[in-house]
């Protein structure tokens, strides 16, 4: 066993017996394999963003007011009470994430300490007991590590990981519960709009709300995703693939896009709007920001009337708009709308800083160029020793 795996049972399991095989002593967590894989099943050659999910998962319990019985069992189903207090008052937050195949055959987590920082905001904006990094980040370790066959090889493709924590207290009171349970669920997954030509295209939306100040914007919870459904569900009737969110008092400052953070080039200047609470802090954001600021470009984090785009675009200023986010990595935007106008963009341009953006996050995450900014967190495979596919 690592000389790490007796600290979880002394920190997370205090009070609680685990049996651990001596087969699996390489873990720091008890680990219970699948019987037999589902690998087999999965088309890699034409992976989507959908419900491929890899054979293990990752779960620990909260209760009597300490996290306990981390472990590593086979992707399932799970019994959980009708009063859970999750399905009721929305109880629950998530995190998203993306492992990759380097060039060099080794494992590469992008980012992990951002994510469980921000889960960490997360769940103390909803009452839920936080994760410490240290859990989140050698859960991470150990699943993907056991699960690193399903790893996509292709260039852009990669194995989503999926933390998210819910409370399940069966109790009808509106309070924070005192039971939650914390998985770690993953799967080979392609970039979120990779079969888009001429880049996406946007409505914004001038009616509905996404958040407000005070809100759970800046939070990564379930519920801020559900109220986004109807106007998005508008959209693609409309013939756009997103909504492109406006602030939720005047409706006209732009904030965010549905799985994405929103970026414009304005003469020499890429503008997107600051973290005040009403969005998502994204790990891809931040990291356009620093690459952007290591090239020498001028960047402005501030807020951005809708009518201010309009005229750029009418003006010749407006040279480039595109989104960032885990999923989505960076994605031209093509097309704008709002109101009565519309604002077309070239998205394929092969000079535009979106496609130098995303080779450069790429290489990052893949190995290709040096990590400058320790952004990868390296993982091994279960058996100790990197993976022998190379990237395609």
């Amino acid at each position: 066993m690592r000389a790490n795996a007796f600290h979880w049972f002394i920190s997370y399991n205090s009070g609680s017996r685990i049996a651990v095989d001596s087969a699996l002593t390489q873990h720091s967590f008890p680990v219970t394999r699948i019987d037999r894989s589902r690998i087999d099943i999965v088309d890699f050659d034409n992976l989507g963003f959908e419900d491929d999910f890899s054979d293990h998962m990752f779960r620990c319990e909260f209760r009597d007011g300490q996290w306990i019985e981390p472990q590593i069992v086979p992707y399932g189903a799970f019994q959980i009470y009708p009063g859970a207090l999750c399905l009721h008052y929305g109880q629950a937050v998530f995190e998203g994430l993306k492992a990759f195949r380097g060039i060099d055959g080794n494992i590469r987590v992008f980012r992990p300490d951002m994510n469980a920082e921000r889960l960490r905001n997360s769940c103390e904006r909803l009452c839920i007991p936080p994760v410490d990094e240290e859990l989140f980040c050698s859960a991470i370790d150990e699943l993907v590590g056991l699960d690193e066959k399903w790893i996509p090889s292709k260039r852009g493709e990669s194995l989503y990981v999926r933390p998210l924590i819910f409370a399940t207290e069966p109790n009808l009171q509106v309070k924070a519960a005192d039971r939650y349970l914390f998985l770690i669920i993953t799967s080979p997954v392609k970039e979120y709009f990779s079969e888009r030509t001429g880049g996406i295209s946007l409505r914004a939306e001038p009616r509905y709300t996404r958040a407000a100040p005070g809100g759970t914007g800046f939070a990564k919870t379930g519920g801020n995703y559900a109220g986004t459904l109807r106007p998005g569900e508008d959209s693609i009737a409309q013939g756009f693939d997103q909504t492109l969110w406006l602030d939720g008092l005047e409706h006209l400052y732009v904030e965010e896009v549905g799985q994405m953070n929103i970026f414009f080039r304005i003469g020499d200047t890429f503008v997107t709007p600051p973290l005040q609470g009403t969005i998502l802090p994204g790990v891809t954001r931040n990291s356009v920001l620093t690459l952007l600021k290591d090239r020498g470009e001028k960047c402005e984090e501030r807020r951005i009337r809708i009518e201010e785009i309009i005229e750029a675009h009418h003006n010749g200023s407006l040279t480039e708009v595109f989104g960032a986010g885990t999923a989505a990595v960076i994605t031209p935007v093509g097309r704008i709308a709002y109101q009565d106008e519309v604002i077309d963009l070239d998205a394929d341009a092969p000079e535009l800083m979106s496609k130098r953006l995303y080779d450069g996050i790429v290489d990052i995450q893949t190995g290709a160029v040096e990590d400058v900014h320790g952004w990868n967190r390296v993982v091994t495979s279960s058996d100790g020793a990197a993976a022998s596919a190379k990237v395609v």
